[in-house]
Protein backbone atom coordinates (compact mmCIF):
# COMPACT_ATOMS: atom_id res chain seq x y z
CA UNK A 1 0.00 0.00 0.00
CA UNK A 2 2.94 2.34 0.73
CA UNK A 3 6.33 1.51 -0.77
CA UNK A 4 9.59 2.81 -2.21
CA UNK A 5 7.94 4.98 -4.86
CA UNK A 6 7.34 7.78 -2.32
CA UNK A 7 9.05 9.39 0.66
CA UNK A 8 6.81 8.17 3.47
CA UNK A 9 8.22 7.24 6.86
CA UNK A 10 7.50 3.49 6.64
CA UNK A 11 6.27 0.83 4.25
CA UNK A 12 2.73 -0.53 4.53
CA UNK A 13 1.81 -4.08 3.42
CA UNK A 14 -1.87 -5.08 3.46
CA UNK A 15 -2.66 -8.49 4.94
CA UNK A 16 -6.46 -8.33 4.76
CA UNK A 17 -9.32 -5.83 4.94
CA UNK A 18 -8.76 -5.30 8.67
CA UNK A 19 -5.00 -5.36 9.07
CA UNK A 20 -1.79 -4.16 7.44
CA UNK A 21 1.86 -4.28 8.50
CA UNK A 22 3.98 -1.16 9.09
CA UNK A 23 7.66 -1.81 8.27
CA UNK A 24 10.65 0.42 8.99
CA UNK A 25 14.31 0.37 10.03
CA UNK A 26 16.86 2.86 11.35
CA UNK A 27 20.35 2.67 12.87
CA UNK A 28 23.30 5.02 13.47
CA UNK A 29 26.55 5.53 15.45
CA UNK A 30 26.38 6.68 19.09
CA UNK A 31 25.40 10.28 19.73
CA UNK A 32 25.68 10.02 23.53
CA UNK A 33 28.40 8.43 25.66
CA UNK A 34 26.21 6.28 27.91
CA UNK A 35 25.57 2.89 26.17
CA UNK A 36 22.22 2.23 27.87
CA UNK A 37 21.01 5.70 26.89
CA UNK A 38 22.25 5.20 23.33
CA UNK A 39 20.19 2.03 23.08
CA UNK A 40 17.08 3.89 24.25
CA UNK A 41 17.60 6.75 21.79
CA UNK A 42 18.13 4.38 18.86
CA UNK A 43 14.98 2.42 19.72
CA UNK A 44 12.83 5.53 20.19
CA UNK A 45 14.08 6.85 16.86
CA UNK A 46 13.27 3.59 15.04
CA UNK A 47 9.81 3.38 16.60
CA UNK A 48 8.99 6.91 15.51
CA UNK A 49 8.31 5.96 11.88
CA UNK A 50 5.59 3.52 12.97
CA UNK A 51 3.98 6.21 15.13
CA UNK A 52 4.14 8.74 12.27
CA UNK A 53 2.01 6.41 10.12
CA UNK A 54 -0.52 5.94 12.94
CA UNK A 55 0.57 2.37 13.62
CA UNK A 56 1.03 0.27 16.76
CA UNK A 57 4.50 -1.31 17.20
CA UNK A 58 4.48 -5.10 17.58
CA UNK A 59 8.01 -6.47 17.30
CA UNK A 60 11.55 -5.36 16.53
CA UNK A 61 14.84 -6.90 15.37
CA UNK A 62 18.17 -5.57 16.63
CA UNK A 63 20.80 -4.38 14.12
CA UNK A 64 24.29 -4.07 15.62
CA UNK A 65 27.79 -3.51 14.26
CA UNK A 66 30.42 -3.71 16.98
CA UNK A 67 34.23 -3.42 17.15
CA UNK A 68 35.99 -6.65 18.12
CA UNK A 69 37.48 -5.06 21.24
CA UNK A 70 34.18 -3.65 22.54
CA UNK A 71 33.61 -4.86 26.14
CA UNK A 72 30.67 -7.25 26.39
CA UNK A 73 29.02 -5.22 29.14
CA UNK A 74 28.89 -2.15 26.89
CA UNK A 75 27.19 -4.12 24.12
CA UNK A 76 24.83 -5.59 26.68
CA UNK A 77 23.88 -2.16 27.99
CA UNK A 78 23.09 -0.93 24.46
CA UNK A 79 20.83 -3.90 23.78
CA UNK A 80 19.20 -3.57 27.21
CA UNK A 81 18.42 0.10 26.52
CA UNK A 82 16.83 -0.80 23.21
CA UNK A 83 14.83 -3.65 24.73
CA UNK A 84 13.53 -1.49 27.58
CA UNK A 85 12.33 1.21 25.18
CA UNK A 86 10.71 -1.36 22.88
CA UNK A 87 8.99 -2.79 25.95
CA UNK A 88 7.75 0.67 26.93
CA UNK A 89 6.13 0.88 23.49
CA UNK A 90 4.27 -2.38 24.16
CA UNK A 91 6.30 -4.33 21.63
CA UNK A 92 8.90 -7.12 21.90
CA UNK A 93 12.43 -7.81 20.69
CA UNK A 94 12.10 -10.87 18.45
CA UNK A 95 15.80 -11.31 17.57
CA UNK A 96 18.33 -9.52 15.41
CA UNK A 97 21.79 -9.70 13.89
CA UNK A 98 25.24 -8.39 14.73
CA UNK A 99 28.55 -8.22 12.86
CA UNK A 100 32.06 -7.04 13.71
CA UNK A 101 32.96 -3.65 12.29
CA UNK A 102 35.37 -0.81 12.97
CA UNK A 103 32.55 1.51 14.08
CA UNK A 104 29.79 0.85 16.58
CA UNK A 105 26.29 1.27 15.17
CA UNK A 106 22.93 0.23 16.59
CA UNK A 107 19.30 0.39 15.57
CA UNK A 108 16.28 -1.74 14.90
CA UNK A 109 13.93 -2.98 12.22
CA UNK A 110 10.42 -2.46 13.59
CA UNK A 111 7.15 -4.04 12.53
CA UNK A 112 3.78 -2.65 13.57
CA UNK A 113 0.12 -3.08 12.65
CA UNK A 114 -2.43 -0.62 11.32
CA UNK A 115 -5.92 -0.67 9.83
CA UNK A 116 -5.69 -0.31 6.03
CA UNK A 117 -8.24 2.53 6.07
CA UNK A 118 -6.55 4.47 8.89
CA UNK A 119 -3.09 5.14 7.50
CA UNK A 120 -1.46 8.55 7.90
CA UNK A 121 0.89 9.45 5.07
CA UNK A 122 2.84 12.65 4.45
CA UNK A 123 0.86 13.41 1.26
CA UNK A 124 -2.54 14.62 2.45
CA UNK A 125 -1.96 18.00 4.10
CA UNK A 126 -4.77 20.36 3.04
CA UNK A 127 -5.04 24.13 2.63
CA UNK A 128 -6.43 25.63 5.82
CA UNK A 129 -4.83 22.96 8.04
CA UNK A 130 -2.82 23.93 11.10
CA UNK A 131 0.69 22.54 11.66
CA UNK A 132 1.61 21.13 15.08
CA UNK A 133 5.15 20.07 16.03
CA UNK A 134 5.37 17.79 19.06
CA UNK A 135 9.02 18.19 20.18
CA UNK A 136 11.46 21.11 20.35
CA UNK A 137 14.19 21.39 17.71
CA UNK A 138 17.96 21.47 18.15
CA UNK A 139 19.13 17.89 18.75
CA UNK A 140 21.82 18.02 16.06
CA UNK A 141 23.22 21.33 17.27
CA UNK A 142 23.27 20.38 20.95
CA UNK A 143 24.76 16.95 20.12
CA UNK A 144 27.54 18.70 18.20
CA UNK A 145 28.16 20.98 21.18
CA UNK A 146 28.56 17.84 23.31
CA UNK A 147 31.21 16.51 20.91
CA UNK A 148 32.98 19.88 21.10
CA UNK A 149 32.86 19.78 24.94
CA UNK A 150 30.87 23.02 24.92
CA UNK A 151 27.50 21.76 26.18
CA UNK A 152 26.23 22.49 29.69
CA UNK A 153 25.20 19.44 31.71
CA UNK A 154 21.60 20.58 32.15
CA UNK A 155 21.31 21.02 28.38
CA UNK A 156 22.70 17.53 27.80
CA UNK A 157 20.24 16.05 30.29
CA UNK A 158 17.29 17.81 28.62
CA UNK A 159 18.45 16.63 25.18
CA UNK A 160 18.68 13.01 26.33
CA UNK A 161 15.23 13.04 27.91
CA UNK A 162 13.78 14.48 24.71
CA UNK A 163 15.42 11.89 22.47
CA UNK A 164 14.27 8.88 24.51
CA UNK A 165 10.67 10.15 24.69
CA UNK A 166 8.38 8.05 22.49
CA UNK A 167 6.04 9.68 19.97
CA UNK A 168 3.29 7.35 21.19
CA UNK A 169 1.09 10.09 22.71
CA UNK A 170 1.60 12.30 19.66
CA UNK A 171 0.46 9.44 17.43
CA UNK A 172 -2.59 8.82 19.63
CA UNK A 173 -3.46 12.52 19.43
CA UNK A 174 -3.40 12.67 15.63
CA UNK A 175 -5.63 9.59 15.50
CA UNK A 176 -8.01 10.93 18.16
CA UNK A 177 -8.49 14.29 16.47
CA UNK A 178 -8.49 13.14 12.84
CA UNK A 179 -5.29 14.65 11.46
CA UNK A 180 -4.91 14.67 7.69
CA UNK A 181 -1.17 13.97 7.40
CA UNK A 182 1.95 13.50 9.51
CA UNK A 183 5.68 12.84 9.42
CA UNK A 184 8.44 12.60 11.98
CA UNK A 185 11.26 15.13 11.99
CA UNK A 186 14.59 13.34 11.74
CA UNK A 187 17.66 13.55 9.50
CA UNK A 188 16.34 16.05 6.92
CA UNK A 189 15.47 18.57 9.64
CA UNK A 190 12.27 20.57 9.92
CA UNK A 191 12.86 22.24 6.55
CA UNK A 192 13.51 18.99 4.68
CA UNK A 193 10.66 16.96 6.12
CA UNK A 194 8.27 19.91 5.73
CA UNK A 195 9.31 20.18 2.09
CA UNK A 196 8.63 16.47 1.49
CA UNK A 197 5.22 16.74 3.13
CA UNK A 198 4.18 19.98 1.42
CA UNK A 199 5.39 19.05 -2.06
CA UNK A 200 3.90 15.56 -1.77
CA UNK A 201 0.55 17.10 -0.81
CA UNK A 202 0.63 19.75 -3.54
CA UNK A 203 0.46 22.60 -1.02
CA UNK A 204 2.75 25.10 0.70
CA UNK A 205 3.63 25.29 4.40
CA UNK A 206 3.91 28.66 6.11
CA UNK A 207 6.00 28.20 9.27
CA UNK A 208 6.52 30.94 11.87
CA UNK A 209 10.04 30.72 13.25
CA UNK A 210 9.01 32.62 16.38
CA UNK A 211 6.58 29.83 17.30
CA UNK A 212 9.19 27.06 17.17
CA UNK A 213 10.21 25.55 20.50
CA UNK A 214 13.96 24.98 20.84
CA UNK A 215 16.11 22.90 23.14
CA UNK A 216 17.85 24.99 25.83
CA UNK A 217 21.17 26.30 24.51
CA UNK A 218 20.37 25.73 20.84
CA UNK A 219 20.71 29.36 19.75
CA UNK A 220 23.93 29.96 21.69
CA UNK A 221 25.53 26.76 20.37
CA UNK A 222 24.45 27.57 16.80
CA UNK A 223 25.98 31.04 17.09
CA UNK A 224 29.18 29.44 18.40
CA UNK A 225 29.40 27.22 15.32
CA UNK A 226 28.15 23.89 16.69
CA UNK A 227 26.70 22.93 13.32
CA UNK A 228 26.45 19.55 11.61
CA UNK A 229 27.51 18.47 8.16
CA UNK A 230 23.99 17.16 7.72
CA UNK A 231 22.58 20.69 8.08
CA UNK A 232 24.83 21.90 5.24
CA UNK A 233 23.73 18.99 3.07
CA UNK A 234 20.07 19.69 3.83
CA UNK A 235 20.51 23.36 3.00
CA UNK A 236 22.23 22.54 -0.28
CA UNK A 237 19.58 20.00 -1.28
CA UNK A 238 16.73 22.44 -0.61
CA UNK A 239 18.27 25.49 -2.27
CA UNK A 240 15.62 27.24 -4.36
CA UNK A 241 12.85 25.02 -2.98
CA UNK A 242 12.04 26.85 0.24
CA UNK A 243 11.92 30.51 1.26
CA UNK A 244 13.43 31.85 4.49
CA UNK A 245 12.62 35.45 5.39
CA UNK A 246 15.65 37.71 5.04
CA UNK A 247 14.86 39.39 8.38
CA UNK A 248 15.70 36.17 10.24
CA UNK A 249 19.19 35.77 11.72
CA UNK A 250 21.52 33.28 10.02
CA UNK A 251 21.32 30.92 13.00
CA UNK A 252 17.57 30.55 12.38
CA UNK A 253 18.40 28.96 9.03
CA UNK A 254 20.88 26.63 10.75
CA UNK A 255 18.17 25.54 13.19
CA UNK A 256 15.48 24.72 10.61
CA UNK A 257 17.98 22.69 8.54
CA UNK A 258 19.43 20.94 11.63
CA UNK A 259 19.12 17.12 11.43
CA UNK A 260 17.10 15.75 14.35
CA UNK A 261 17.48 12.46 16.16
CA UNK A 262 14.24 11.02 17.53
CA UNK A 263 12.46 14.30 16.78
CA UNK A 264 8.76 15.01 17.13
CA UNK A 265 5.85 14.50 14.78
CA UNK A 266 4.78 17.24 12.39
CA UNK A 267 0.99 16.98 12.20
CA UNK A 268 -1.30 18.64 9.65
CA UNK A 269 -4.79 18.92 11.12
CA UNK A 270 -8.07 20.70 10.41
CA UNK A 271 -8.16 24.13 12.04
CA UNK A 272 -11.30 23.28 14.04
CA UNK A 273 -9.51 20.40 15.79
CA UNK A 274 -6.06 21.95 16.19
CA UNK A 275 -6.46 23.58 19.61
CA UNK A 276 -8.14 20.51 21.10
CA UNK A 277 -5.31 18.35 19.77
CA UNK A 278 -2.72 20.72 21.22
CA UNK A 279 -4.48 20.75 24.61
CA UNK A 280 -4.55 16.94 24.59
CA UNK A 281 -0.80 16.85 24.01
CA UNK A 282 0.12 19.50 26.56
CA UNK A 283 -2.03 17.89 29.29
CA UNK A 284 0.01 14.71 28.74
CA UNK A 285 3.34 16.55 29.07
CA UNK A 286 4.14 16.62 25.36
CA UNK A 287 6.06 19.83 24.61
CA UNK A 288 4.08 20.61 21.46
CA UNK A 289 3.31 23.88 19.67
CA UNK A 290 1.34 25.21 16.72
CA UNK A 291 4.03 26.39 14.32
CA UNK A 292 2.20 27.37 11.14
CA UNK A 293 -0.48 26.63 8.58
CA UNK A 294 -1.06 25.03 5.21
CA UNK A 295 -1.62 27.24 2.16
CA UNK A 296 -2.64 26.52 -1.43
CA UNK A 297 0.45 25.76 -3.49
CA UNK A 298 2.69 28.80 -4.01
CA UNK A 299 6.09 29.31 -5.63
CA UNK A 300 7.90 27.77 -2.64
CA UNK A 301 6.75 24.60 -0.92
CA UNK A 302 7.92 25.90 2.47
CA UNK A 303 7.85 29.53 3.56
CA UNK A 304 9.58 30.34 6.84
CA UNK A 305 8.76 33.76 8.22
CA UNK A 306 9.61 35.51 11.50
Amino acid sequence: MVGIDGVDDAGIYKLNDEMALVLTTDFFPPIVDDPYLFGQVAAANALSDVYAMGGKPLAALNILTVPADMPADVTGDILRGGADKIGEAGAVIAGGHSIKDKELKYGLAVTGIIHPNKIFTNKDARPGDILILTKPLGTGIVSTAIKQNKAQKEHVDYLCQLMIALNKIASEAMIEFGAHAATDITGFGLAGHSYEMASGSGVSFEIEYGKLKLLPGTIDYAKAGALTGGASANKSHLEGKISIDSFLESYASDIVFDPQTSGGLLISIDEKNANDCLDYLIKRNVNAAIIGRVLPQEKFSVIIKP
